[in-house]
């Protein structure tokens, strides 16, 4: 095999592919990729067996074939080459020469026929949608997975279906994260558990294309399909909570804030919050909203932040980074907080708009 690509064309894909590669593997393949001819364009394959990602690059092709190659030290190489140069890889024998200019380098091939695939059934089509709308209900929501949770189903993201919207819900059972989208077309209900490793590397893989993405389900398997790529991933095996019980169906106090002050002000005040709890206290009188924490040393911030709010007078304790996060994917010049009481979780949302929220459940200070 011997192929020649362009540094600048294959150098974003080599990242995609090497992100899926895991640095240290039980088995010695699984930090290899696999490069494939395909007409007048290369494949390149990685994998940790959970998840998946091939993409598509143009090259001149001298001699088709597949080979494997170490998936690190091939991003790295290309990497650090300069802009503009041409990538050479040549088999010879158990080794791949990598040529570039006056450059040189000979790395190791494992056999190809070692190289594992994903066994994932026959797909169906479910949703077609465009790759920002998709991008942008992953940002609103992936923050508040859960990391390593017990409960393995809070490890991921669930979206949902039904009609042409499409809902995505995290939680880590403190908080969570609701966003909706349009889709173009939607051939059947969706209801999967995607991975959280695999909900950050679509993330990244749909960075700022305009491309309509294709989102395609087997029994146990999710694909995700773009013009240059494709990425699959297992599914979480599990039933997700039933998180429209926690939604609050009424709350009493609505709070209209500045979203850049209300932060802004949060900051300050987690500066002498407690280090390992992160607890803050809202406090709400007529006309403002009193911030403050305190630490074992005995230390206090306290801020204050305008409101037309005049309603009863409320205090309620909160993680400060859960809502500095929720305040953080508002897209809104002004924050809506729904409150209850010292007990009831709290609501966030643009002002008007029900496409994403965020509830929040409160803590004892």
């Amino acid at each position: 095999m011997q192929v020649e690509l362009e540094r600048e064309k294959v150098l974003k894909p080599l990242t995609m592919v090497a992100g899926v590669v895991e640095r240290r593997q039980t088995l010695p393949i699984l930090s290899y990729m696999l490069l494939r001819t395909e007409g007048d364009r290369v494949s390149l394959t990685g994998t940790d067996l959970e998840v998946e990602m091939v993409c598509r690059v143009p090259g001149q092709i001298e001699k088709p074939g597949e080979i494997t190659l170490p998936a690190r030290k091939l991003y790295d190489i290309c990497r650090a080459l300069p802009e503009g140069s041409k990538i050479t890889l040549t088999r010879q024998g158990e080794k791949v020469v990598v040529k570039s200019g006056r450059s040189r380098f000979t790395l190791s091939s494992l056999p190809v026929a070692d190289f594992p695939k994903i066994e994932t059934g026959s797909f169906r089509e479910a949703v077609v949608l465009p790759a920002s709308q998709l991008k942008q209900i992953l940002e609103r929501t992936a923050f508040c997975m859960a990391q390593q949770d017990v409960r393995y189903y809070l490890n991921g993201l669930y979206l949902e279906s039904e009609g042409t919207r499409l809902r995505a819900v995290a939680t880590d059972g403190h908080r969570m994260a609701i966003a909706d989208t349009e889709c173009e077309r939607a051939a059947e209900a969706l209801r999967v558990i995607v991975p959280r490793k695999a909900v950050l590397e679509i993330g990244r893989l749909l960075g700022e294309t305009a491309d309509t993405i294709r989102l395609e389900i087997s029994g146990n398997h999710i694909r995700l399909t773009l013009p240059d790529a494709t990425f699959t991933s297992k599914l979480i095996d599990g039933k997700f909570p039933d998180y429209t019980r926690v939604i609050p169906a009424h709350q009493s106090k609505q709070v209209q804030l500045n979203r850049q002050a209300f932060r802004e002000a949060m900051g300050r005040v987690a500066i002498l919050a407690n280090e390992k709890y992160r607890g803050i206290r809202l406090t709400l009188e007529g006309g403002k909203l009193l911030l403050s924490a305190h630490n074992p040393e005995q230390e206090e911030a306290v801020e204050e932040v305008e409101t037309s709010y005049q309603g009863e007078g409320l205090e309620i304790g909160f993680n400060v980074t859960y809502l500095l996060e929720a305040t953080a994917a508002i897209e809104a010049e002004d924050v809506a907080l729904g409150l209850n009481d010292p007990n009831s979780s709290c609501t966030l949302r643009a002002p008007g708009q029900t496409d994403a929220q965020y509830i929040i459940m409160p803590m004892r200070l």
